[in-house]
């Protein structure tokens, strides 16, 4: 059954709303979304929470130049529809626009459709954590707590245009996490792993992936318990692959969206064509990798996701755009219309976000540098993205002594400019790898699965904040 079915209304009763919706306006949609989603989280030796969820409802939106309108509801009605329609039609206040034309069709998708959350059963789960907690505590006295977390949705959506177009996506998505606390006398200091992906979560629990998980999560936090005070001041740094890519979705990333371009509230804005990153350094934004936690068949606005180079060889060549921004900016849409909800409005908002890869292997990139650090995995940040300014959080990182990783570090923080330490890029890797699947991005109070990457990479001169300073 389609979810235009659940309306209490015919498809063309809907189609005669919309149309008349979007009568003079430039573009707009009728996004139509059910979802279920389900969450339990073992801590402290017990099931702590199991929740399982399931809403429906519809997005409407009507855009004129840079204006838009966007009303939403959970009640699938035509009365409902009327009058969300009533509400977008007057953002127009007289506005004559031509509607644009209908994203592209395709019949590739990226992921199987099967709803995740059939199987294995809440019960065989709910069994599942307490085994991975008992795994963690055995792997020694040591091993102080564990929290574990496994959530998993089903999202249905059906995007419906004034001219009849149908677009239609069912996207599975899934996620374990882990955090593990090890002890030595009074310091405790905390490791975590995740694995995810749009997938089913056969992938993700099997023994051998999820005791490789709690193995990383454990060992992070033994590491730790090992640091000494991270030293202050500038360093070359080298970048580990994968999951640190996460500093170049912040520091750089979100400045090549369209909207801030648009705005000019970017520091990339205004930069198209100019050399923004050391040569050598390339930048996309992929939502084509199959099964990937980032990627979508299509995005929320029903345009195929793209491969989207944003920076070549150290070149701005591009911006990720949602219908609305690329028209205004006399480009073409990429792919990049993302929504937490049928309850909010698109944006443009990244997918896979990757720092391709070099030459160089990894042992080569550290053995480069005399004395530095090497951040492995990082935690939270903060970024402004009109000065590019940033500072983000290591929580795995070492000393480089002459060209070898030294002892473990503890509160190094890496503070500079993206725009500005892009171009102090040196070496890239030829190990270049997306993160396990964790990634969740916010922009404008909407949060969205997303995923990063990058090779092993060393830049130079770089501030890092820590309490050593001797």
């Amino acid at each position: 059954m389609s979810l235009l079915d659940q309306f209490d209304c015919d498809r063309p009763t809907l189609e005669r709303i919309l149309s008349a919706t979007l009568s003079g306006a430039d573009d707009g949609e009728l996004f139509v979304e059910a979802t279920q989603s389900e969450s339990l989280v073992f801590d402290d030796g017990k099931l702590k929470s199991a929740s399982y969820d399931t809403r429906q409802g519809f997005g409407l939106r009507s855009v004129f130049g840079e204006a838009s309108g966007y009303a939403h509801a959970g009640d699938l009605s035509r009365a409902a529809l009327e009058r969300a329609g009533q509400a977008v039609r007057a953002v127009g206040n007289g506005y004559s626009g031509e509607l644009a034309e209908p994203p592209r069709a395709t019949n590739t998708s990226l992921y199987e459709a099967a709803n995740p959350l059939i199987e294995p059963s809440f019960e065989t789960k709910a069994r599942l954590l307490e085994e991975i907690d008992a795994y963690a505590r055995g792997l020694g006295d040591d091993v102080h707590q564990v929290s574990v977390s496994l959530t998993g949705s089903w999202q249905n959506v059906a995007i419906l245009r004034a001219d009849g177009r149908l677009a239609t996506d069912i996207r599975p998505l899934v996620r374990l996490s882990i955090s593990a606390v090890c002890r030595n006398g009074d310091q405790q200091e905390t490791g975590s792993h995740g694995i995810g992906g749009r997938h089913s979560f056969e992938r993700i629990i099997t023994p051998d992936v999820w005791k490789h998980a709690v193995d990383e999560a454990v060992r992070q936090a033994r590491v730790n318990l090992e640091a000494v005070p991270a030293p202050a001041g500038t360093f070359d740094v080298v970048l580990g692959n994968g999951w640190p890519g996460v500093m170049l979705h912040e520091a750089v990333g979100h400045g090549l969206e369209g909207d801030f371009n648009r705005k000019g509230t970017s520091a990339f804005a205004g930069l198209m064509g100019e050399h923004v990153a050391a040569k050598g350094v390339t930048v996309v934004d992929d939502g084509t990798v199959s099964e990937r936690r980032g990627s979508l068949t299509i995005d929320d606005e029903g345009t195929p996701t793209n491969r989207t180079t944003l920076i070549e060889d150290g070149v701005l060549v591009g911006y990720m755009q949602d219908r609305q921004n690329a028209r205004l900016m006399g480009m073409e849409a990429t792919g990049n219309g993302r929504r937490q909800s049928y309850a909010h409005a698109p944006m443009p908002r990244m997918t896979n976000t990757v720092m391709m890869g070099g030459d160089y292997t990894p042992e080569e990139i550290i053995s480069s540098v005399k004395d530095g650090v090497y951040a492995v995995s990082f935690g939270g940040g903060q970024v402004d993205i009109t000065s590019g300014k940033y500072v983000f959080g290591c929580t795995e990182a070492y000393r480089i002594r002459d060209g070898k990783v030294g002892e473990p570090l503890k509160g190094a923080m890496m503070i500079g400019n993206g725009p500005a330490d892009m171009k102090r890029v040196r070496m890239l890797g030829n190990d270049m790898s997306l993160d396990t699947g964790i990634g969740m991005c916010g922009k404008q109070g909407q949060g969205v699965p997303v995923g990063v990457g990058q090779p092993h990479c060393r830049m130079d001169d770089i501030t890092i904040g820590g309490t050593d300073a001797g």
